[in-house]
């Protein structure tokens, strides 16, 4: 017997799997017994935000990780393309009729016992008495059940109201413009430098202090309340023509190698804000020392980067705006936006190996939002691995990890890998595959590749590690 803790899509997806191999799961889910301030229903599987899953077509990252789990037997997926509405090139579901019926089959599995109730402590003992657990609580998960998971990890959550930086594909930054440094020359070059000069400068800031904020939910309205070193960008903005100067766009220490650009650091240490006219004036290099965007690798490959000190609050659509204002993101591709929300996740690349279980305790597994996933399909293909792992820890099988080329595979891989200090969740992308190994300008031939490369490569597992129980 297993136990699934929360009943959205993660857990959804992860009791279907372990009553599709046979084993007895008990689902707890607190609603209606207790209602999150996110939720309406009672159903499982409820879509609380959008009804879409993204991108249909496989040569997107949402789609191809549709199709993945299409082929992995997943009953989320299948659910959703049975009631799938018009959406352009998207899968949307009639979301009543879509969390509905998943209820209802879940209810009516021999195998599956729906249990109404608040979890406040992660199940003991050994797999024979009911040891094995998969944790889908989700970025609500109850105070008490919250409270017994940072017992067991011994680490505090990266959970507060959070305010996240957007994440760029690598190639898509002007390399021309963009430069590699760390500050002061200290150590390996670390970062891309993206330099502005005054006039730059004054324009993007002028324009991020007008740019329209997302609106939040009445639930975080009331829990808004920003950190002093995580503030978004454009409230850092609107403290000053020159705060963002003296935080996260500081010139000081920073020299394009290229032309051996260096200011005297002292007289900007002294005063950022009194730089002659004389001085503004004598080269574009050095004229573009005023203000410095950096960027940091979030990947191995380098292929993604994230815009330090840039979490934010702003539409998405004004995020592409403004921030490709700055010098050598004018073509800027992003993989994930800047958001800013109330949210609940573990420090996966300290806690989780790529089979989603915990390195601490192998009988306990996590999915969903709680493992620093983003996306509806995302959290499915967590329940999809997990649910099926837990299974085999049952049944006396080997745990599973798909291969590196899969969205799939590579998700958990990425989420396990990270550098833990600067982790944040991240939604299925190209950017985390690994390359090609050829270089193809055109995306859509690029993604198509990627594509082909991991359906055959997923078939190609399926037939080695016969993973079906």
């Amino acid at each position: 017997m297993i136990h699934v803790i929360g009943g959205g899509l993660a857990g959804t997806e992860a009791a279907w799997q372990i009553a599709r191999a046979g084993v007895r799961v008990i689902l707890h889910e607190m609603r209606p017994v207790i209602m999150s301030p996110a939720h309406h229903t009672e159903e499982l599987a409820e879509l609380v935000c959008s009804n879409s899953f993204g991108a249909q077509a496989s040569d997107r990252a949402s789609g191809l990780l549709h199709e993945e789990l299409r082929r992995l037997g997943s009953i989320i997926i299948a659910t959703a393309d049975k009631h799938a509405v018009p959406a352009g090139g998207a899968l949307a579901v009639d979301r009543g009729v879509f969390s509905h019926e998943l209820t209802e089959t879940l209810s009516s599995h021999p195998l599956i016992e729906l249990r109404r109730e608040d979890v406040s402590q992660i199940p003991t003992g050994d797999i024979a008495s009911g040891g094995v657990v998969v944790l889908t609580s989700g970025p609500l998960t109850s105070p008490a059940l919250a409270e017994d998971l940072q017992r067991f990890t011994g680490m505090d959550y990266l959970s507060f109201f959070d305010a996240a930086s957007p994440i760029l594909v690598g190639e898509s930054i002007n390399r021309d413009i963009a430069f590699m440094a760390s500050r002061y020359d200290k150590g390996e070059a670390a970062y891309l430098n993206c330099p502005m000069n005054r006039e730059e400068y004054l324009h993007f800031w002028q324009e991020l202090c007008q740019a329209q904020k997302a609106e939040l939910k009445d639930f975080e309205q009331e829990t808004a309340k920003f950190f002093e070193g995580c503030l978004p960008i454009e409230e850092m903005a609107r403290r000053g023509e020159d705060t963002m100067r003296y935080g996260p766009l500081k010139p000081v220490g920073l020299s394009d190698p290229r032309t051996n650009n260096i200011k005297e650091e002292e007289n900007l240490s002294e005063n950022l804000t009194q730089l002659s006219d004389i001085e503004q004036t004598k080269s574009p290099k050095r004229d573009r020392s005023y203000a410095v965007a950096q960027l940091r690798q979030e990947d191995k490959a380098g292929e993604l980067w994230n815009m330090v000190g840039f979490q934010t609050n702003l539409r998405w659509g004004e995020q592409k705006r403004v921030f490709r204002l700055i010098p050598g993101l004018e073509n800027a591709e992003f993989v994930r936006m800047g958001v800013m929300h109330r949210n609940t996740f573990i420090n996966s690349p300290e806690l989780l190996y790529s089979t989603l279980q915990f390195k601490k305790r192998h009988t306990l597994l996590a999915a969903g939002q709680l493992v620093g996933t983003e996306s509806y399909t995302a959290a499915t293909a967590g329940g999809w691995l997990a649910g099926t792992n837990a299974a085999r820890l049952v049944l006396g099988l080997e745990p599973v990890r798909l291969p590196g080329t899969t969205m799939m595979g590579a998700l958990f891989e990425f989420i396990s890998s990270a550098s833990p200090k600067h982790f944040q969740p991240m939604p299925p992308n190209f950017g985390i595959l690994p390359q090609l190994g050829v270089r193809v300008k055109s995306k859509q031939e690029r993604y198509g590749m990627y594509r082909d490369r991991a359906l055959a490569d997923l078939e190609a597992w399926r037939g080695i590690m016969k993973y079906e129980v």
